[in-house]
C-alpha cells in the first residue's frame, strides 16, 4: 500500500507521540508498504523540505510552532495548520499522488480537513489513531467549561471523526463515547493499543550510582510533566517515604509543570528526589536498567481511559509499575490482572504509600515480575501487530 501518515509530532521531537510515529512508520516499511509522513515544522526555511529515514519519505511543511507555546497562540496556529499543510502539499511533488490509504494521529484534532482532501482525491479509506478524547478530558478536569470554547473544539473534533472510516481508540472503555458515531453505515470502531518498537540501546548520561540516590531502590518517572498527569501527589509520596533511606525518586522529562514540581521539591527539602531534563528515547532502556520501578500518573479528574506511552516503555524494559490514576480507567484492571505492579485509584497519599511499600516488597520476593511485564508488552503493544491491524482496516 502507499500510505500517507499525517501528524504533528515526529523526530527530532522526543515526545512519546513522535517516537511512536517513527516506530510505526519504520514498521510499515518493514512490512513492504510505502509511507510518506506529512508533518508541520517551524524550523525549516523553505515552504517544504524532503528527507529520507530508513525507507520513510518525510515531507516537512513550514508552519507556525504549536508545541511549548501559550494556549491562545497554539489554538490559532492549529486552526490554520490544515490550510498551511494543504498549501505545502499542493506545491510539493506529492500533490498528485493517489494514496491507498490515509492514516492520521490525534492529538491534534485539527488535521481532519487535510485527511478529507487526501481521501477524496484518492478515493481511499482513512484511519484515525485517536489517543485522547479532547475536549472532553479538558472539561472533565475543569480546565475549561462547556461554553463557547468547548463547543468550538468539540465541533472540530466531531468533524475529524466524520472524516474517519475507522477509528482506533486506546482502550475498550473509550468505545462508549462513539456509540452514535458508529451507527452510520461503513464506519468501524476498534481498539488499537499503543505500540513501540525495540529502541536502540544508547548509553544514558544519567548515572544513578553517581548521584545521592546511589544504592537506593529508585522509582523513575520518564515523560511529560503537565496538568493532565496530576503529579503533586508523587512529591507527597516522596515526602512520606523520606524515612526510608533505601528508596529514591527520579523524575526525567519536561512539561508545563516540570519547573513548578522541581521548585516544590526544593521548598520541601526532599533529599530523596532528583530531577533531570528529558533524554533521547534511545537512552531510556539504559536509564530503566538503573531503576527498580516505573511511575504512571494521571490526574484523578480524568473520566476517559488512557494508557500512557511511558507504561509501554516500562513494560518493554521489564520494569513493574506504581500507578496513581483515575478510578475506572482500563489500565487499573490491566495492571492488576497481569500482576505487573500496584495501582492507587483513590488519589489518597496514604493509599499510594501503602501501594508503594507493597510493590517494593513484591519486587524483592517475586522474581517473575519483569518477565510478566515483558510478556504483556510483546502480547499487546508490539508494533508489528499494530501495522497489521491498520492495514487490514484500510484494505477492508
Amino acid at each position: 500500500m502507499k500510505i500517507a501518515l499525517v501528524a504533528d509530532a515526529f523526530p527530532p521531537l522526543r515526545s512519546s507521540a513522535a517516537v511512536q510515529l517513527r516506530d510505526l512508520s519504520l514498521e510499515f516499511v518493514k512490512q513492504g508498504h510505502e509511507i510518506v509522513v506529512i508533518i508541520p515544522s517551524s524550523d525549516i526555511k523553505t515552504v517544504f523540505s524532503y528527507e529520507k529515514l530508513s525507507g520513510i519519505d518525510i515531507l516537512r511543511i513550514k508552519a507556525p510552532r504549536t508545541k511549548d507555546v501559550g494556549f491562545f497562540r497554539r489554538t490559532l496556529a492549529e486552526f490554520f495548520l490544515p490550510f498551511i499543510l494543504l498549501f505545502g502539499l499542493r506545491v510539493s511533488k506529492h500533490s498528485s499522488v493517489r494514496w491507498s490509504g490515509v492514516v492520521w494521529y490525534s492529538p491534534s484534532i485539527f488535521l481532519g480537513l487535510v485527511v478529507s482532501v487526501l481521501k477524496k482525491s484518492s478515493a481511499c479509506r482513512s484511519y484515525l489513531i485517536l489517543r485522547d478524547v479532547f475536549p472532553e478530558w479538558a472539561a472533565d478536569m475543569g480546565l475549561m467549561g462547556r461554553g463557547l470554547p468547548y463547543q468550538f473544539f468539540k465541533a472540530i473534533a466531531n468533524y475529524q471523526y466524520s472524516v474517519a472510516d475507522v477509528i482506533g481508540v486506546q482502550t475498550p472503555g473509550n468505545r462508549g463515547y462513539f456509540d452514535k458515531w458508529r451507527q452510520q453505515q461503513g464506519r468501524k470502531l476498534e481498539v488499537l493499543q499503543n505500540w513501540l518498537d525495540k529502541p536502540a540501546l544508547a548509553r544514558c548520561p544519567i548515572r544513578v550510582n553517581e548521584t545521592f540516590l546511589a544504592g537506593r531502590k529508585v522509582f523513575v518517572y520518564a515523560g511529560n510533566m503537565g496538568i493532565a498527569q496530576g503529579m503533586e501527589i508523587l512529591l507527597d509520596l516522596a515526602e512520606q517515604l523520606r524515612s526510608r533511606i533505601d528508596v529514591g525518586f527520579l523524575f526525567v522529562g519536561r512539561g508545563s509543570d516540570a519547573a513548578r514540581l522541581k521548585g516544590s521539591a526544593k521548598d520541601r527539602k526532599l533529599d530523596n528526589v532528583l530531577f533531570y531534563d528529558e533524554i533521547h528515547p534511545d537512552e531510556i532502556p539504559d536509564l530503566y536498567a538503573q531503576c527498580s520501578a516505573g511511575i504512571v500518573a494521571l490526574d484523578p479528574r480524568h473520566k476517559s481511559h488512557n494508557i500512557p506511552g511511558k507504561f509501554l516503555t516500562y513494560m518493554q524494559s521489564g520494569l513493574p509499575v506504581l500507578a496513581n490514576i483515575n478510578a475506572g480507567n482500563d489500565l487499573v484492571q490491566m495492571i492488576r490482572e497481569e500482576q505487573v505492579g500496584h495501582v492507587c485509584d483513590s488519589n489518597r497519599v496514604e493509599d499510594l504509600v501503602q501501594r508503594a511499600n507493597q510493590l517494593l516488597d513484591q519486587i524483592e520476593s517475586d522474581a517473575q515480575m519483569p518477565s510478566r511485564c515483558q510478556s504483556l508488552f510483546e502480547r499487546e503493544f508490539a508494533v508489528e501487530k499494530t501495522v497489521r491491524q491498520i492495514v487490514a482496516a484500510l484494505s477492508a
